[in-house]
């Protein structure tokens, strides 16, 4: 069940699942011949808009080979091309491809799915090839460098099921005309530069089931046209500038709607409390919003739920007692919340990895807290409360720690004891009674702030500048002064 940190998790009909799907039920190849001319020329000439290709993607696209048998193209009826699939790997830093897409790609008429997923160099505006495929079905051109405008008579691609060009550098407005793809089930435009509105024609593809206009430069309202969905599923409007309160037709999304995401904009207003009939959510994020009010008692009827960020609002007492089963990742952090304690439904939760109560109200013994689960943890932030006690033996039992935050509590313990992980990057204790020496694991962190302790010693060979060190008793050498002989 772990997921990912920014309340992204592994969905069965974002893109791989999608991918996968086609392509089991394309891919059925017919070698009992050469692939046609015109679609080994479309492709050549691909490859030669190709100027860097550090992994050898495209390696095995040499003329007079059967081009059906090339790496990430499949065949069907008649030895022709129907779809190319190139797929940079993220953790790998040479496979990606460099260059544009050649204009010649036009000459593979039977394509239906192009997949330039995580090619990361692709550059050049908008591909005007793809009006010219007649049977394209399938559009996936993401994380990479395309940039400029889309056309303005980008609804004339009226065929396709699926658009995503999310992760490029798109500027300018929406197209009004998007709302002539009327067949699109997932339109993805998250990650670009767009600006302008909210394009209210999106109300007339009706049958989408993933809708992404998320991390870009939208403003305004949210308008109020959500009634015309009746299968979305996912619904991404994260980091932008929208203003105004959640438009109530939000609320026809109840019986299908799994991610709601709406976290860093500018809306306002309290929580609306039919969001409690939303029962197949899972991720709700309405983070760094200004968000006033009480949550609402009916989010205790969110029983499946297991990404919920409310952090960065203006949100009050009392919170409710929620009935989920395993929360995964959970941020209340910043609000005016008294919470006194962790709550139990968060202790009891056996699948958590990521748990943010900064500022919470929070008054209790760390040595006493005893979470079902504490294996999987990644995140753990329990900045400015009053917490006393212990955090070793919570620390020591956990082996994916990434980040651990506790600045501004009371937290007393030896901090030479503390067992590091290797995947523990940052480490923030600072103003709390912390004592001990610091240990020459340090190295391998990115961000550390111990200062305002009681640490003593010389300080192992380090990067961090003065300010994680200040305030303790007797700590010395770089970046503090040297120690006395």
């Amino acid at each position: 069940m772990k997921k990912n940190n920014h309340l992204s998790p592994p969905l069965p009909w974002t893109t791989p699942f999608i991918i996968l799907s086609i392509l089991t039920v394309h891919s059925i190849k017919i070698t009992s011949a050469a692939c046609h001319v015109d679609d080994e020329k479309g492709l050549l000439a691909f490859k030669s808009g190709i100027t860097q290709d550090p992994s050898g993607m495209l390696s095995s696209w040499k003329s007079g080979t059967d081009c059906c048998n090339w790496a990430g193209i499949n065949c069907r009826e008649n030895n022709r091309v129907t779809t190319i699939s190139l797929y940079g790997q993220v953790d790998k830093p040479d496979s990606y491809l460099t260059g544009a897409i050649s204009s010649s790609l036009v000459k593979v008429q039977n394509l239906d799915g192009i997949y330039f997923v995580n090619l990361r160099n692709i550059s050049g505006p908008f591909p005007d090839l793809l009006f010219g495929l007649p049977k394209l079905l399938y559009v996936y051109i993401e994380n990479s460098k395309l940039s400029g405008s889309l056309p303005v008579n980008i609804g004339k691609l009226k065929q396709l099921g699926a658009l995503s060009l999310e992760g490029n550098r798109f500027t300018g407005s929406i197209p009004s005309s998007i709302s002539e793809l009327t067949q699109l089930t997932q339109l993805v435009l998250g990650k670009n530069e767009f600006s302008g509105h909210f394009p209210v024609g999106i109300k007339q593809i009706r049958n989408l089931s993933y809708l992404s206009l998320e991390q870009n430069k939208l403003m305004g309202t949210i308008p109020d046209i959500f009634k015309s969905f009746t299968d979305l599923r996912i619904l991404r409007l994260s980091h932008n500038e929208f203003s105004g309160k959640i438009p109530e037709s939000i609320l026809s999304l109840a019986p299908k709607l799994a991610y709601l995401e709406l976290g860093h904009n500018r809306l306002s207003g309290q929580i609306p409390s039919y969001l409690g009939k939303f029962k197949a959510l899972d991720t709700l994020d309405l983070s760094w919003n200004s968000f006033t009010g009480v949550v609402p008692k009916t989010f205790s009827n969110l029983t499946k739920i297991f990404n919920l960020d409310l952090s960065h609002n203006s949100l009050n007492d009392p919170f409710p007692q929620m009935n989920v089963k395993g929360i995964e990742s959970l941020d209340l952090s910043y609000n005016n919340f008294h919470l006194k304690e962790i709550p139990k439904w968060v202790t009891s939760s056996p699948i958590i990895y990521s748990l943010k109560l900064a500022k919470c109200g929070i008054k209790m013994n760390l040595d006493t807290w005893k979470p079902a689960e504490t294996y999987f943890y990644d995140y753990i932030d329990l900045s400015e409360n009053e917490i006393t006690g212990s955090p070793v033996d919570l620390l020591n039992r956990t082996d994916f720690l990434v980040e651990f935050k506790a600045a501004g509590n009371k937290l007393k313990f030896d901090l030479g004891k503390l067992r590091i992980v290797k995947t523990l990057k940052e480490l923030d204790i600072s103003r709390n009674l912390v004592y001990g020496k610091v240990p020459a694991a340090i190295n391998g962190f990115n961000k550390l702030n111990v200062s305002y302790n009681h640490l003593c010693g010389q300080l192992p060979k380090n990067k961090f500048p003065v300010s994680s060190f200040v305030g303790n008793d007797c700590l010395c050498g770089p970046p503090l002064s040297p120690c006395k002989l």
